[in-house]
Parts: structure tokens; sequence; C-alpha cells
């Protein structure tokens, strides 16, 4: 389920999705998108490696991983940010995220948070380390899943996949999510900053989450999305210097 959902890799269907393969799958999303980090990763390298300006190795590294997942989370994204920005009740929200259709907020959150994820990609490439926190942001952007799925997190409709996942992720197992993510990201790029790096990820989808909950009354699928976008720029950003 992780590798099918998250990637356009083509692996057998569960026979049954219930909330403990679906749980399952929010835990084992980072390894499942391994190789998406590859391929985001390769193609910095090949940008370097031919003297391509740093901002368009980023953009096109970005856009494979956009690519091998079917721009599912920038679509999670859009749809969340209408739904937030929607003057209505919580009921009208959630109908406008449902609809499909981007709306100016969702257009103008979209184009934002990916010149935020280029520029700090190829800040990083310049700092000279582009190819390891190209990787880290694939991986560490999905890591924020199960804590988006932890025990206590609500689902704002009975139905979807929101609701088959919120909540079947136990607290401590997210923990540890966070805490392998936070150990890998530091050997791979200064110790400090490999840690902060993960950190800025999983507070920019915490306040994302957060408002989801208080406006939405907990998560959806699109929201999902838009919590490992956001994460993705954090981690990113704290990695571009």
């Amino acid at each position: 389920m992780a590798v099918g959902t998250l990637t356009t890799v083509r692996v057998p269907a569960p026979r049954v999705i219930d909330r403990r393969v679906a749980g399952g799958a929010m835990v084992l999303a980072p390894p499942a998108v391994l190789p998406l980090a590859a391929v985001a990763a390769v193609i910095v390298y090949l940008g370097e490696l031919i003297g391509l300006p740093s901002f368009a190795s980023a953009a096109l590294a970005l856009g494979a991983v956009a690519l091998g997942s079917r721009g599912l989370h920038l679509d999670g994204l859009a749809d969340t940010a209408d739904g937030l920005g929607a003057s209505y009740d919580r009921a009208r929200a959630l109908e406008v995220m449902r609809r499909g259709d981007s709306g100016p907020t969702g257009i103008a959150t979209l184009v934002l948070v990916l010149l935020v994820q280029v520029g700090a990609l190829a800040g990083a490439i310049t700092a000279g380390h582009g190819i390891a926190a190209a990787a880290i942001a694939v991986v560490a952007g999905r890591g924020v899943l199960s804590l988006c799925c932890a025990r206590g997190v609500p689902s704002a409709r009975p139905e979807g996949l929101g609701a088959t996942v919120a909540g079947s992720v136990p607290v401590w197992t997210a923990a540890a999510v966070f805490a392998v993510l936070a150990g890998a990201a530091a050997l791979v790029l200064p110790w400090w900053q490999g840690l902060t790096a993960v950190v800025a990820g999983y507070l920019a989808a915490s306040a994302l989450l957060a408002r989801c909950v208080q406006r939405l009354g907990g998560v959806t699928g699109d929201v999902l999305g838009g919590c490992v976008e956001v994460a993705v720029a954090g981690v990113l950003l704290a990695s571009s210097f």
C-alpha cells in the first residue's frame, strides 16, 4: 500500500486495506519512497557534473519526484489551501476540498511552496550538500505521515483515506520514525544541520496539521498531502546553507 500509494512503481494491490494495513503503510512511507529519493539525488549529482545552474537542477529533481508520485501531495496541498482559505463553515470548506479543482488560494500556495522548495534545494546545492538534502527531504517529508496519523488525530470525514488512516499509528511508533529519520539525516549532513532539517520539516507539518484539526475537524487525504509538501519545504530550508 505504501509503495503503490506514494509512488508510480507497480506493485500488487493489498488484498485487504484495513486500519492495520493503512497504519503500517504510513509508518513504512519513508522506505517506500527511497526510489524517488534516489532519483532526486542522481539528478542533482548529474546537474553538478555537467554544470547546470543550481536552480535548474533543483527544479528538475523536485519535478521528477512530483512525477514519480503522480503529483499526489501537490494536489493535496492545493486543495487543503483552498479549504482553509474558504470563508465557509467546516462542512462547506470540506466540500470545497472534495471538488478537486484549484482556486486562487490553492494555486498561489502551490506556486509559493514550490518556489521555496526549489530555491532552498538550489541553496543546498550551492552549499555543497544538495545530493544529501534532496534525498533527506523526500524521505523525511513522507515520514511526517506517521505523525499525521498518530493516535489522537481525528478524521475530518467519516469516509475516505483520512478516515482509514487517522489515529492508526501508535504515538511511540511515530516518535520512533522521527528518531530514525533524524539520526539518518545527522549521518549524511553535519549532525546539527541534519537534526535541524528533520525537526524543521516536522514543525512545518505539525503547524499545518494543527490548523487543519482546528478548522476542519481532523485530517483528510488532502491534508496528508499538504503536510508532506510543507515538510519537504521545511527540510530543504534548514538544509539550504
